[in-house]
């Protein structure tokens, strides 16, 4: 259970248990962008812990620092005193909607709204597919893909269960929201690994957004979508629930009991020793792995398992500051472009000097790979990279749809 939203007097005790070391200043995106103190966790903190005290009134400077905050959690990794910062924050940043002192931009809104009833954003979301599955890809954010327009991932997996039948595992996977809507060539590449590797898969139909959404804006709804998701995957008979994108992975943690965890996709596979890729011996491509931030500091995974990447078949290398945030952020490269492309300026850089033909940048979050795509078109990357979920890079293909007709 999340705690609850500071009041006016005593500030509460989950202020109090920040000790001000400042290890949270190394690893902090804005911190190290600005060098501004009220731009990093202790400082947010103070600026909190002092309104909800009553020594310091409502400030335009608190909203300003409150909104400069990427929410990566890269300070409750570095933080000794486990202060709860990402609750926190969460809470503090629906005050500040709730009570006008943030207005997310009118299409978050819009999109928030919609994000509630899955068939309206899949509907509002079919140019998008369209135009990915043309091959036009006209937002620096859409990276290419070649997603089903009307084929949903249930049916997908429907189907391959029923030609395959896997005897192994059986987990309930969460599709999402956005990656169902845009990016669903993923998921049905999800769909074929875990058939492939013997593992039984079942989408609930009643799923619903994880209400990452909601959190990353600020915005009211959350507990609903929460309450959905727990009718929805409570009760399954289940050996794991499984998220393909690390931040609906964490906030779906949040909404399930500790005896329904939410795992993530390849470190399940990790488990399961993976079927092996083969590749020709003269392939010269080269993968840099990137480590989504709600991957390793939300969902506290120690990573990638290296059995997983090894069987990608490529040959892999962390990319330079992997644990580092993209500036992504969920919606933040929405709401602060530019220093979303600053941190983003900083991480990319080694792709253009990067070995392989192709260099491919390969990570675990639908969000994330959108970051990293936007690099090539405002021209932070001159040379050319590719942008791939490493689900993708395990994928057995089209071939095996058709291996058992």
């Amino acid at each position: 259970m999340t705690p609850p939203l500071p009041s006016s007097g005593s500030p509460p005790d989950y202020f109090s248990n920040c000790t001000h070391c400042g290890f949270c200043l190394a690893v902090c995106p804005t911190y190290k962008l600005t060098g501004d103190e009220n731009n990093s966790p202790r400082g947010r903190l103070r600026l909190w812990s002092e309104e909800a005290a009553g020594r310091l009134p409502q400030d335009e400077w608190t909203d300003f620092y409150t909104a400069e905050c990427v929410g990566c959690l890269a300070c409750e990794t570095a933080c000794p005193a486990t202060v709860p910062y990402g609750e926190i924050f969460e809470h503090i940043r629906q005050e500040h909607v709730a009570t006008k002192r943030f207005n997310p931009k009118v299409p978050l809104r819009l999109a928030a709204a919609a994000v509630t009833c899955p068939m309206l954003f899949n509907l509002a979301l079919l140019p998008v597919r369209l135009l990915r599955n043309a091959g036009l890809n006209l937002h620096r954010f859409l990276f290419p893909g070649r997603p089903a327009i009307l084929k949903s991932t249930s049916a997908y997996a429907d189907e391959l269960m029923h030609r395959h039948r896997p005897t192994g595992p059986r987990v309930a996977f969460l599709t999402g929201c956005l990656m169902e809507a845009a990016f669903r060539e993923i998921n049905f590449a999800t769909v074929r690994v875990l058939v492939e590797n013997n593992v039984q898969v079942i989408i609930p139909e009643s799923q619903g957004c994880c209400g990452a959404f909601q959190e990353h804006t600020g915005l009211d709804g959350v507990d609903t979508l929460r309450e959905q998701n727990r009718r929805a995957f409570g009760p399954l008979d289940v050996d794991a629930i499984v998220s393909n994108s690390s931040g609906c992975g964490y906030a779906l943690g949040k909404s399930l009991p500790p005896d329904k965890p939410v795992r993530d996709v390849l470190a399940f596979l990790g488990e399961l020793n993976p079927v092996r890729r083969q590749r020709g011996s003269h392939d010269a491509t080269r993968v840099y792995v990137d480590l989504p931030c709600h991957l390793v500091h939300g969902q506290k995974a120690p990573g990638i398992p290296k059995n997983v990447l090894d069987a990608t078949g490529y040959s892999w290398e962390f990319a330079p500051n992997a644990k580092d945030c993209c500036g992504s952020g969920g919606v933040y490269n929405i709401q602060k472009p530019e220093n979303a492309r600053a941190i983003l300026a900083a991480k990319a850089a080694f792709l253009n000097e990067a070995e392989g033909s192709p260099s491919v940048l390969a990570t675990s979050n639908h969000v994330c790979m959108m970051q990293w795509h936007s690099a090539g078109p405002t021209h932070l990357v001159s040379r050319p990279y590719e942008v791939k979920h490493i689900i993708q890079l395990l994928d057995p293909g089209a071939d095996f749809c058709i291996s058992s007709k």
